[in-house]
């Protein structure tokens, strides 16, 4: 079962935004920490610090064998990072998790559309919790949690409201869209820009 993310005591005083994997017998079988912070200074004023509160992971984690696949780790803002997609897809993920609190605005411009892209270009299945709703702090999340084939077919996408669904997901679908479109075998090392 993946636990989605939680703020747990760091190092150095800080936090760290850490999602788990735990087994049938209770045991925890990974532990991943968001990678990439989300720090930006927006037009309107707004500020937004996430390293002033919290430390970044240091490792791209995938767990084999899990009752879904082999699963990959990631959390909300590692989303706009397709390296990291692509890094766990070469190693041998079949579905990314991606638990997220993605805000309104950002939501509705990004979050189906990055989504799909990930799934289609690391051509695995993307699982997305999403927070929804109004927070304490007036913040308020999108949602819409979804799940998205190798093909970039969206097999659930739920509202803007809290709930619960279910998706099945079948793992031949990543051999048959790479035979289709085999970027796996095609990928070359990028050469050294020219100047």
């Amino acid at each position: 079962m993946h636990l989605g993310s939680l703020a747990l005591k760091g190092e150095g005083g800080k936090l760290t935004n850490r999602g788990f994997v735990i087994d049938d017998q209770g045991e925890v079988r990974a532990r991943y920490d968001k990678i990439h912070l989300f720090d930006v200074d927006l037009p309107t004023g707004e500020s937004w610090r996430e390293s002033a509160m919290y430390q970044a992971g240091k490792e791209a984690v995938m767990v084999a064998g899990t009752p879904v696949g082999n699963l990959g780790l990631t959390i909300c803002y590692d989303l706009r990072f397709p390296e990291l997609f692509q890094r766990l897809s070469d190693a041998g993920a079949e579905v990314i998790a991606v638990p997220a609190a993605f805000t309104v605005p950002t939501g509705r411009a990004h979050w189906q559309v990055l989504m799909r892209a990930r799934a289609i270009e690391a051509e695995l299945f993307i699982v997305a919790a999403a927070q929804a709703g109004q927070h304490e702090d007036g913040r308020q999340t999108y949602g819409h949690s979804l799940v998205a084939d190798p093909w970039g077919e969206l097999l659930l996408e739920m509202g803007g409201e809290p709930g619960l669904a279910f998706a099945e997901i079948d793992l031949a679908r990543i051999a048959d869209v790479r035979s289709r479109i085999p970027v796996h075998q095609h990928r070359r090392p990028i050469p050294r820009l020219a100047s």
